[in-house]
């Protein structure tokens, strides 16, 4: 019987090298053309390439719940999210992606990448564009990576300045099969040999507005703080400092989107360190509709969450959780704070956020 034994012992060896085998698809600015035309497909996963009008490239990735769109050239953005007929992302002024060198170019994304030398909104003493260099950064290499059980699309960007900083990021997105999950990772590599690198990184999700939706967590309502800086793109008005002072007096945070008439200007709450409450934290929002959106992640990566609520004719926003590696007010505020990392020369930090509609 042992012969038995050990073929089964083999084909469960085999049957394990099969399922995670995985392949590599290279791709070329040349592949994207106006027309979509289907570059991969499996049992699992199908992946179209096109070209909006404004000569973005894009990928449509998709599983049997939906698809992501997301430019592999500019930024690794994620343009747009449609899971069970849902879209995820906020309402905005952008009818396409939009060239540009910072990203209020192109504000009608589903995520972008805060950062990375420094994210946010800047400072009295902060000399850099709102959320950083590398939002609508270009991409000089894309890659897709598949197996039975995922779809990865990973890019890759070289920031090198003279007598300045020197890095390698490669942020990446992972779907899953039969999932309205995903997963948006960020690898980034000081290149420096020389100098330390500092590191200021949000995940910044701007998840749709949805009336009536609840707002959960499993961290405390106190770990949040109302914003009482007012940056400069933000114009209040007589009534909404009057209910911004009213949720300080009371320390009230918004936990349902009911209140639209109050959310312009926008309303911002940041958490305290929440690696001191949770290994892991998840953020959902519920709809009236039954369906639910999630973020998780883990706190040693992210110990600061960000929630930003904002409704007007124009631009209406719901995103509940944005994980950053600090409060997004400006590299000096991080500095001041203690919440600034650096990257020692040839360091290398990976981060990992999972998001989307659960199942």
């Amino acid at each position: 019987m042992l012969w038995v034994f050990n073929i089964v012992s083999d084909y469960i060896t085999f049957l394990r090298r099969f399922l995670t085998l995985s392949n590599s698809l290279f791709l070329t600015p040349r592949q994207f053309t106006e027309a979509p035309h289907l570059i991969f497909e499996n049992d699992q996963f199908s992946v179209t390439a096109f070209t909006y009008p404004s000569g973005v490239r894009a990928l449509k990735l998709t599983n049997s719940r939906g698809y992501l769109t997301v430019l592999p050239y500019m930024g690794l953005m994620i343009w747009d999210a449609v899971f069970d007929g849902q879209s995820l992302k906020m309402k905005d002024m952008f009818s396409q992606p939009l060239p540009g060198t910072g990203i209020v170019d192109t504000y009608g994304c589903f995520q972008f990448s805060s950062g990375l030398l420094a994210n946010g909104t800047p400072g009295p003493e902060d000399d850099y564009q709102l959320h950083g260099e590398f939002p609508t950064s270009e991409m000089t290499r894309a890659t897709i990576k598949f197996t039975t059980s995922s779809l990865t699309l990973t890019s890759e960007f070289e920031y090198v300045k003279g007598f300045g900083h020197h890095y390698l990021a490669r942020p990446a997105v992972t779907l899953h099969p039969n999932s309205g999950l995903f997963d948006i990772q960020m690898t980034v590599k000081n290149l420096s040999h020389a100098q330390d690198m500092p590191l200021q990184y949000m995940c910044h999700m701007n998840y749709a507005y949805v009336d009536d939706a609840t707002l959960t967590q499993n961290i405390p309502d106190g770990a949040f703080h109302l914003r009482e800086s007012v940056p400069d793109h933000v114009h209040p008005t007589a009534d909404w400092l009057a209910y911004n002072a009213e949720l300080l007096k009371n320390q009230t945070l918004i936990s349902q989107l009911s209140d639209p008439n109050h959310y312009d200007p926008e309303i911002v709450y940041c958490t305290d360190d929440l690696s001191t409450i949770t290994p892991e934290a998840v953020f959902q929002m519920h709809l009236p509709t039954g369906a639910t959106f999630e973020t998780r992640f883990k706190t040693a990566d992210f110990p600061i969450v960000t929630r930003w609520i904002l409704h007007n004719p124009d631009q209406q926003v719901g995103a509940f959780a944005l994980p950053g590696t600090s409060r997004p007010e400006g590299y000096h505020a991080a500095e001041q704070a203690g919440t600034l990392i650096f990257l020692a020369p040839q360091a290398e930090k990976s981060f990992t956020v999972t998001t989307g509609i659960t199942e």
